[in-house]
């Protein structure tokens, strides 16, 4: 008996579910009942369960989630998204540029950092202008997903293959393989959006007001937060363009973007306190369950028992979307990407699994960390929640256009 599996299974029955009884389970404390069963199962012993834990990302998430805080509480980021927003005259538009904008910034600033930072933002529009917040929670879970596909940066395991797949140039390789059938994707969400929310869309102009800047002590401190993120990410891409070897990671970006709220500000306690820590309970445990389903083994050995070309771009599609909803798509790609450089796979075979196991994240709300951040944040926030099904009617059609998309584009151009 796989008691690794049989935790796995539970964990996403009651993500599934959401409520036992009377009793509403939220996502974090899922996942934290699945690591338990693990740990008390003799599975993972609690030194390797601790080792398990990545702390590049708990301290990443940490930082992006102070500086995150930090821009909500002070009223900057409501003024920010006034800036960007107040250009929508219509319902349309306004959709339209909550799944560009979240998808063309999240491949320059990593999927979960627009995550944190724009769930507040649609939770707010779709409040003034009475629209359903969960299609803005979806636009957004959706669009980070789909455009951080085209670059190396725009999530981990992007960056994996950057790194490990002997791609000389990655910002050109990823955009010009990449960037054509993404934005494709990216208005094939905001289509598919519109044809499942019918009801929010009508002729009246939209009304647009500026929030005002509750803090302004804290309001220049996060953008100065802001700022250092951005010119450290432009630093990031510099470097790997010019072949400068600055090895800067994105934990450092930032840990070190949060300091001057935590430094400067008088409001440093509160913000810690207000942070999504139950966000980063659930990655605690999902570190440690995913580490016990892969010291099972089950998934490599079915993998290798399959008979079939692990280079044809049709199974590294298939492959890694499946898999990614079960071992998450970061230890995904660490199995697949050793197996396929092996096997001699080229650029277009890697290219695909890029795009596979993060396109997975559109397919289940457990495909991609950035999606559980958004629903949390939603839940903490306004008690606006996406269920398991809700997300799936939509994401399993869009996963089988965003993956038929990827599979001509590489297959026949």
């Amino acid at each position: 008996m796989n008691i690794s599996l049989i935790a796995l299974a539970l964990v996403f029955l009651l993500i599934a579910v959401r409520q036992v009884g009377n009793v509403r389970v939220p996502i974090w404390q899922a996942m934290l009942f699945g690591a338990f069963i693990v740990l008390l199962g003799g599975q993972i012993a609690p030194a390797d369960a601790l080792r398990a834990i990545n702390i590049d990302v708990m301290l990443f998430l940490f930082g992006m989630f102070v500086i995150g805080q930090g821009l909500e509480e002070s009223g900057y980021l409501s003024h920010l998204s006034y800036q960007y927003f107040k250009r929508a005259q219509s319902r349309d538009t306004l959709l339209l540029m909550i799944v560009f904008g979240a998808g063309m910034s999240s491949a320059f600033l990593m999927n979960d950092t627009l995550a944190i930072i724009g769930a507040p933002v649609v939770l707010l529009l779709a409040r003034k202008h009475q629209m359903s917040p969960k299609l803005f929670l979806l636009a957004l879970a959706f669009g980070v997903t789909t455009g951080s596909v085209m670059s190396p940066i725009g999530n981990p395991q992007n960056l994996l293959i950057a790194l490990h797949g002997n791609i000389p140039n990655p910002f050109v390789t990823f955009l010009r393989w990449l960037l054509v059938p993404t934005l494709l994707n990216l208005y094939l969400t905001y289509f598919l959006l519109k044809k499942f929310y019918p009801d929010d869309f009508h002729d009246a102009k939209l009304s647009h007001s500026q929030e005002p800047i509750r803090n302004h002590e804290l309001a220049v401190l996060s953008r100065i937060s802001l700022q250092i993120v951005l010119l450290l990410v432009a630093v990031k891409i510099t470097t790997a363009l010019t072949g400068i070897p600055i090895n800067l990671h994105l934990t450092h970006i930032a840990l070190g973007a949060c300091l001057p709220i935590l430094i400067g500000s008088k409001k440093r306690w509160r913000i810690l306190k207000h942070i999504d820590w139950q966000t980063l309970v659930f990655f605690a445990a999902l570190f440690v369950l995913m580490e016990s389903v892969w010291r099972s083994g089950f998934f490599q050995s079915v993998l290798q028992e399959m008979h079939v070309a692990i280079t044809s771009l049709e199974f590294i599609l298939a492959i890694s979307v499946l898999l990614s909803q079960f071992i998450s798509n970061v230890p995904l790609v660490a199995l697949y990407l050793p197996m396929l450089m092996h096997a001699g796979a080229g650029t277009a075979e890697l290219m695909a699994l890029a795009a596979a196991s993060t396109i997975a994240g559109n397919l289940f709300i457990l495909g991609a960390a950035s999606n559980v951040i958004v629903i949390q944040n939603a839940e903490r926030r306004a008690k606006e929640t996406i269920t398991f099904w809700e997300f799936t009617r939509v994401g399993l059609p869009l996963t089988v256009v965003n993956v038929l998309v990827y599979w001509a584009w590489l297959r026949f151009v």
